[in-house]
């Protein structure tokens, strides 16, 4: 099905209204006594949202300790020793963990008062020695409440997720594609070429996207995300070419883009706060 856009005038209005909604169903689920599931992405896209949500939480003073982090990715590197895959050095600059750890949890644990932010086992990642486990870790906990998406600028990847990737797919290791590659030379300017990227990555299959999560919330804002929300805007449903279009099989999609991302996209956009 095809989800319309709701437009915000920035990133800023964008997460400003995304962590609202975020805030209000982690203390209703806290009401309900029962652990409330984020999904989050990494990098540029989301990060709005982040630094909104821990005002948010400062300003209300909202209780995290039942909250769970679920997130979408890290970057691996092949184990000479065993021929498998381990995680990178999670102190590296680059690091989708590192990012998670700093951005995300300790930027609402800071907001949060004291007892009342997100415990370290609550924080989880893929684990490329056993990617099944991940979906299963997931299952087990009731699904993601809210997963936050986010569409690459030029191929449409989701998390890791490359362009051809096929429906129903779960977590797995993937040799990065190029275009990914790239498009993380402006996430991450640590990166001195093209060659310190590394070529493979653990990610949430869009499979896993799709089945565990009760709800999603795809953010695309600056005017070099203007494809992206083209294509996602007219997307009946999912299309292996664009990944960023799982969107349109998901539980409760929506869309938010920011005017910027709008320009040139549809004219029937509704209106954000």
């Amino acid at each position: 099905m095809r989800v319309p856009p709701t437009v915000f005038p920035g990133p800023e209005a964008l997460g400003r209204a995304l962590a609202a909604e975020i805030t209000n169903e982690i203390e209703d689920a806290a009401h309900r006594g029962r652990p409330y599931v984020l999904g989050c992405p990494g990098g540029r896209s989301a990060h709005s949202t982040y630094t909104a949500l821990a005002n948010v939480v400062a300003a209300r003073g909202t209780d995290l300790s039942h909250v769970v982090i679920v997130l979408m990715d890290e970057y691996v590197i092949r184990d000479e020793e065993t021929d498998g895959f381990r995680r990178i050095d999670p102190e590296l600059p680059h690091s989708c963990v590192r990012f998670g750890q700093v951005e995300i949890v300790r930027r609402l644990n800071a907001a949060a008062s004291s007892g009342r932010g997100i415990d370290p086992d609550r924080f989880w990642v893929p684990d490329p020695a056993d990617p099944e486990e991940y979906d299963k870790r997931i299952a087990d906990v009731g699904g993601i409440d809210l997963f936050v998406l986010a569409s690459g600028a030029s191929d449409g990847h989701v998390a890791f997720n490359p362009a051809g990737t096929q429906a129903g797919t779960r977590t797995h290791v993937v040799r990065l594609a190029e275009q990914t590659r790239r498009d993380n030379l402006a996430t991450f300017p640590t990166f001195g070429g093209l060659e310190e990227v590394p070529l493979y990555g653990v990610t949430v299959g869009v499979g896993s996207i799709q089945e565990q999560s009760k709800r999603v919330v795809m953010v695309v804002h600056g005017v070099g995300k203007a494809e992206a929300a083209r294509r996602l805007i007219a997307a009946e449903h999912y299309e292996p070419d664009w990944p960023a279009t799982i969107l349109s099989e998901c539980a409760r999609p929506r869309l938010f883009i920011d005017k910027a991302a709008a320009t040139g996209t549809t004219p029937h956009a509704g209106a954000g706060c």
